[in-house]
């Protein structure tokens, strides 16, 4: 502290100290017992608290809402928790699913044999990549149990049979990577409507409170007001992180659709020219 904040300082406890002493003159001429007037205690002198900032916290506008508006916030707050379950769990596998597709990708094209990849896999697939291949290589070696070859008018049936096995694989598979991403959708479109009507019934809530007091101050309209703010914010807090996951992840389920579909052509045509050469 400098030499000039000190001084001012300094002046203005003195001010104070001639003020207070001016009015105990007074107090003394007017005649009036000091020891009459109230005491002044630590209390009176900080600042002042009343219940109004409590009566306005998360759980006194839940505990003064009706049964109404008590069920609109638990059931947006079980939308919201069941969301952000939904999000955790889809970030996670999505994560993981990328990562096993890497790994299953470059073993296949490290120049091992088929049939030496299947047999590793064995029959408990993992992941999506792993469970196309195995089914297509099932249906591959059943076409050829029991014989060397094929002929050559066999071939088409036998390719269009693996490129069915091929596409309901990869449907079966896509659904289950796209499973719950409608529920987020759903929470997205209807939570703010949700919380909206929330908002309309604390709003009746609060018209009635007027009507019933004859008393339209702030202290008898905040409060019904308060809590039908809190509805449209939990219908808020609900919508807005589902909307943005579901977009995120449908994207995401998008270009590993794709990319599981680039693998299967590929594959396909591998089996294909092998076919040929059998075919032969």
């Amino acid at each position: 502290m400098d030499f000039a904040a000190f001084a001012d300082q300094a002046l203005n406890l003195v001010s104070h100290i001639a003020h207070a002493a001016g009015s105990l003159t007074d107090l003394v001429q007017s005649g009036t017992d000091p020891a009459a007037l109230p005491p002044v205690t630590a209390e009176a002198i900080g600042p002042q608290t009343t219940g109004a900032e409590d009566a306005f916290s998360f759980i006194q506008l839940f505990l003064k809402a009706d049964v109404i508006g008590k069920s609109v916030m638990i059931l947006l707050i079980g939308l919201s928790f069941w969301s952000w379950a939904i999000i955790v769990e889809k970030w996670l596998k999505l994560r993981r699913l990328d990562a096993q597709a890497d790994d299953f990708e470059q073993v296949f094209w490290s120049g091992r044999s088929l049939d030496e990849l299947y047999n590793g896999i064995g029959l408990k697939p993992d992941h999506p990549f792993a469970v196309v291949f195995v089914a297509s290589m099932r249906e591959w070696r059943r076409n050829f149990e029991g014989t060397g070859g094929v002929s050559a008018a066999l071939a088409p049936s036998i390719r269009d049979r693996i490129d069915r096995v091929m596409n309901v694989t990869i449907g079966r598979e896509t659904t289950q990577v796209e499973k719950q991403l409608g529920f987020l959708a759903t929470v997205g479109a209807t939570a703010p409507f949700i919380g909206l009507f929330g908002t309309v019934w604390g709003i009746m809530n609060a018209f009635r409170g007027i009507a019933a007091s004859n008393d339209t101050s702030l202290a008898v309209v905040a409060p019904g007001i308060a809590e039908a703010l809190f509805a449209t914010a939990l219908g808020l807090l609900a919508a807005i992180p589902a909307v943005i996951a579901y977009n995120r992840f449908i994207a995401q389920a998008n270009q590993y659709a794709g990319r599981l579909e680039g693998f299967a052509d590929e594959f396909s045509a591998i089996l294909s020219r092998q076919l040929d050469e059998r075919a032969r």
